[in-house]
């Protein structure tokens, strides 16, 4: 069968599930855009590379695939440099896919030429494979080789260039093989790797889960479910991985922000990690909170990596494979055998619900503008129980983890790379990705949200049922009270921190075609959100909240700085 490459390689991409991209058209792969459009896939076009780099992160964490995002030559790919970067660190296997001039152009002695650059060279210490499709042949093992390297060992994101001479060209084109034929898929561990799990976990008095952002973005939650009920555990959420599973909402705990998940990791004698790396937000596995009857603790670590195993603390019984073959050998090697729960589990399961009811009823309320811990408690009350979360920003982030309400089943947020501004076109690709059907709100801060403020238009022109709470206190709160530690709350000299109080960010919206209310009063917030949602369009609550309580009252913030290199190196 004769194929032009551009039709070959959506055809690849489909033989793995993938069915959506995006990136903004340019000549150099109008011809996709459009057979990809034919073919019944979502072909998304922000306004800005970089957003369409963090809206295929977010369809990849939404369905367990890699994702595809897509740059013209020059500028293009620069502009995706940080959505790039972004997936290396947060171990999101996405393809990038990037345009180049003909190879003629690169191999001429010239200067001055136009939207040029050597593109490999300056992308490829962000990726895990860099490649070009020089000839139309290649097309089959290089994208094949792009993807075994995406998803095996630790998931990452790769880069594949084509010059704009071969991406036209024709091919004889085999049958497209199914993942299976030529990639590992579904690997297990082995049989007595498993015999000593379940020996461990047999003798354990105290085991626990610590689940982290691995299980949600494989899509496992399901049998972790089944895995903590047979173990009768405690499920210690890891920073990353603050999406709830269905069924064990209650027993879940956020590391480091839960008094009863403090109780539960301290009096640990038996630690299953699944989906994490063990890495600074949780002291390593073995700093902080680990410290108390660490002698006494076993560690089950399943990991996709085996060069993983034992860098950050040692494991009793690694477990390398795919979380998603692991977790049901797991299951099926206690099915006969469940533990009984201990009075603690019960005990811990109400101590953390009257936690979380105390610090809504304590939020501070009534003040001339709204204390973002309020803010928090309101909209997190007002969050819909089928919703997608997002998260972005800092100090607007570290009042969610301690105050918030909700406990949805898809979180998404950039945890490990801490990369601020990925909240709306996190938000759009999730929605993408779930083609709009559940309400999604993003929960950020002013400046956060400005970043890519632009993709409201995206969002407003895919008509998704998006609402952003927008915490507004007109300058970087998390870097204004890193001024305020470090030279006092007397010093007024804040350099760069502060920015025009003239701006309404639900005008803005408005603007884009969206939604849009200011909110200055507590009590107007869930009724504000409520309105947006009913409205049929996307919206934007502009909440007006205490500048000086978003920099001076940060909850829990001694433990987030424990995190960093003050208490880790």
């Amino acid at each position: 069968m004769t194929v032009k490459v551009y039709e070959r390689i959506l055809d690849l991409f489909e033989a793995e599930g993938i069915d959506t991209i995006f990136g903004i058209p340019d000549p150099n792969f109008v011809h996709l855009f459009h057979l990809a459009e034919q073919r019944g896939w979502n072909v998304v076009a922000p306004h800005h590379e970089e957003s369409a780099g963090f809206m295929a992160e977010a369809v990849s964490r939404m369905t367990g695939k890699p994702a595809l995002a897509i740059a013209t030559l020059g500028p293009g790919i620069a502009n995706l440099a940080g959505s790039i970067m972004c997936a290396k660190v947060e171990n999101s296997p996405i393809v990038f896919l990037g345009g180049q001039r003909a190879r003629i152009t690169e191999q001429r002695v010239r200067r001055g030429r136009i939207q040029f650059v050597q593109q490999s060279s300056l992308i490829e210490n962000s990726v895990k494979y860099s490649a070009s499709i020089e000839y139309a042949d290649q097309t089959d093992e290089i994208i094949r080789e792009g993807l075994r390297k995406a998803l095996s060992g630790t998931p990452g994101p790769v880069y594949i260039e084509y010059p704009s001479h071969v991406i036209l060209e024709e091919l004889e084109a085999p049958p497209v093989l199914p993942p299976r034929a030529y990639r590992l898929v579904g690997q297990t561990a082995g049989p007595d790797r498993i015999t000593d799990a379940v020996r461990y976990i047999r003798a354990a008095q105290q085991p626990i889960l610590l689940v982290g952002h691995g299980v949600h973005t494989a899509r496992a939650g399901a049998p972790v479910r089944e895995l903590a009920e047979l173990m009768a555990a405690p499920v210690l959420q890891t920073s990353g991985g603050t999406s709830y599973i269905a069924g064990l909402e209650d027993r879940t705990f956020p590391y480091g922000f839960s008094k009863a998940g403090l109780e539960a990791v301290v009096r640990s004698d038996l630690v299953l990690a699944i989906g994490t790396e063990l890495g600074e937000p949780v002291h390593f596995g073995r700093g902080r909170h680990w410290v108390a009857n660490e002698a006494n603790r076993k560690w089950l670590l399943v990991e996709q990596d085996p060069a993983a195993i034992g860098v950050n603390r040692p494991i009793d019984v690694p477990l390398v494979g795919d979380l998603r073959a692991i977790v049901p050998q797991l299951v099926e090697a206690l099915r006969d055998t469940p533990r009984t729960p201990t009075p603690d589990l019960a005990r811990w399961i109400e101590q953390d619900a009257a936690e979380r009811a105390e610090l809504a009823d304590t939020a501070p309320t009534g003040g001339e503008l709204v204390h973002p811990a309020r803010m928090i408690v309101e909209a997190t009350k007002a969050f819909p129980a089928d919703g997608i979360m997002v998260r972005d920003g800092g100090a607007t982030t570290i009042f969610g983890w301690t105050y918030s309400q909700a406990k949805p089943h898809d979180v998404i947020w950039n945890q490990n790379f801490g990369h601020l501004g990925t909240g709306l076109p996190y938000a759009v690709g999730a929605s993408v990705a779930d083609g709009g059907r559940r309400p999604v709100m993003l929960i950020t801060g002013d400046s956060s949200f400005q970043f890519q403020i632009a993709e409201l238009e995206t969002a407003a022109r895919l008509n998704l049922p998006l609402v952003c709470v927008v915490g507004v206190d007109y300058a970087w709160g998390l870097e204004v009270g890193v001024y305020k530690r470090t030279f006092g709350t007397e010093d007024p000299r804040q350099p760069g921190v502060h920015w025009s109080k003239d701006v309404r960010l639900n005008r803005v919206a408005e603007g884009f075609g969206c939604y849009g209310e200011y909110v200055e009063r507590d009590e107007d917030i869930a009724p504000a959100i409520k309105r947006a949602y009913a409205s049929g369009r996307p919206g934007v609550i502009h909440v007006a909240v205490d500048p000086k309580a978003n920099s001076e009252e940060m909850p829990s913030y001694d433990e987030f700085r424990t995190w960093y290199a003050e208490g880790q190196q």
